[in-house]
């Protein structure tokens, strides 16, 4: 499968790309980007794969405008658990598995190939950062910004009382352009300029560089530490090699038992409804107390298209909250304590979790929130012989 890494051709005119499962983002925009032109959604990491965005969920910023990435998918070629590989589209007799694989996470089958959408780009973009300082009223802007004529749409929270917004809208030309890839931070130019200006290819990867404001478990937002690592080393690839390593050889872990701390891992995306998200967002700076916090608004939903496996129905917005970090949790809980607060309060406003990260859910209830009926209905036709795990193995119990 890694070798299916390959862009096999843009089509400027007709606004689409053919591309393989195992292309990442990085790759994929630097071949679109030629052509002026960039995927519907890329999500915010250069490591990130189509087929991994596609078969787990992604999001950016054009997300209130474009849903999420599998929604712009035409086609999908797709390799069954026993060797055979079917072609499934919106329409033809496969149409049952091109909905189910969002969200299925390799369960069902692999995307070997897979033709989207692409729209046209700009040279820059324009960014503009308006601070609030209620959740009442920063969701309802939201709302009111998602009606209106920017591209991009994301936003950043540092404290209950300090909110913002960014506006991103493409231009032929720019004043001036800022470099956030080595020594300057993207996330704390939000809170010291009103507008900016990037290449369309530095706000693609703006988040990239300091894995949002994750860089600070690696002890990479300090000076002398940029200027050692240099601009190649700063990304999210290089944080993710040295996080695996940690978690293989348990250094953290063992600097904790030994000092008798019990700190919780809370990394989760979640998204709410719109009506409902100043509410959880009241829930979560109270109760797990991570800040910043990621805010992206979903919206641009085909009605008629329903993706069993992550329900974001209907035409109404949601919003996504993105949080990745430690909780200190001076008093020792039960496993997953913070996070099983996350996920109770998602579920009782109505939302759904992304499953990337560490679930907790009881079996019953997992399959209530992830249709279970209809999973099962598909792994029983695409999978009788259960040669693959089912989606709870994988992403809760972690066989």
């Amino acid at each position: 499968m890694r070798s299916l890494d390959q862009v096999l051709e843009v089509d400027s005119e007709n606004q689409r790309v053919e591309v393989e499962g195992m292309t990442t983002y990085a790759a994929l925009t630097d071949a679109c980007l030629e052509y002026d032109c960039m995927p519907l959604v890329v999500p915010q990491l250069k490591s990130i794969t189509i087929g991994g965005a596609i078969s787990g969920i992604g999001i950016e910023s054009s997300s209130f405008r474009h849903g999420l990435p599998h929604e712009s998918v035409h086609s999908m070629e797709v390799l069954l658990a026993d060797g055979e590989v079917v072609t499934c589209s919106p329409d033809n007799e496969h149409a049952d598995l091109f909905h189910g694989i969002p969200n299925s996470y390799g369960t069902l089958g692999y995307i070997l190939k897979l033709t989207a959408s692409t729209m046209p780009v700009k040279p820059f973009v324009e960014l503009r950062h308006v601070r609030y300082s209620s959740a009442d009223e920063y969701f309802a802007a939201v709302g009111e910004a998602c009606q209106g004529d920017a591209d991009f749409i994301d936003g950043s929270v540092f404290d209950t009382d300090e909110m913002y917004l960014t506006f991103g809208r493409f231009v032929d030309n720019a004043p001036f352009t800022s470099d956030y890839t080595w020594l300057k931070m993207y996330f704390r130019s939000i809170r010291e300029r009103e507008q900016d200006y990037l290449s369309v290819r530095d706000y693609i990867w703006r988040w990239d560089t300091d894995w949002f404001w994750c860089s600070k478990n690696v002890f990479v937002q300090n000076l002398p530490m940029r200027l050692l690592l240099g601009r190649r080393r700063l990304n999210s690839i290089s944080y993710q090699k040295v996080m695996r390593w940690n978690n293989r050889v348990g250094l953290t872990a063992a600097i904790n038992k030994l000092l008798d701390r019990h700190p919780e891992g809370v990394v989760q995306d979640v998204d709410i409804p719109l009506e409902n998200a100043a509410e959880f967002l009241r829930f979560f700076l109270d109760e797990i107390g991570i800040q910043p916090v990621w805010m992206c608004p979903i919206g641009g939903h085909d009605v008629n298209q329903r993706f069993p496996l992550y329900p974001l129905h209907g035409a109404g917005l949601f919003i996504n909250f993105g949080f990745w970090d430690i909780v200190p949790n001076p008093d020792k809980h039960e496993a997953g304590y913070f996070n099983r607060k996350v996920e109770n309060k998602v579920r009782e406003l109505g939302g759904v979790k992304s499953l990337y990260s560490d679930s907790y859910y009881d079996e019953d209830t997992f399959w209530q929130l992830y249709d279970g009926e209809q999973y099962f209905a598909l792994k029983q036709k695409y999978d009788p012989g259960q040669r693959l795990k089912n989606l709870y193995q994988k992403c809760v119990l972690k066989k």
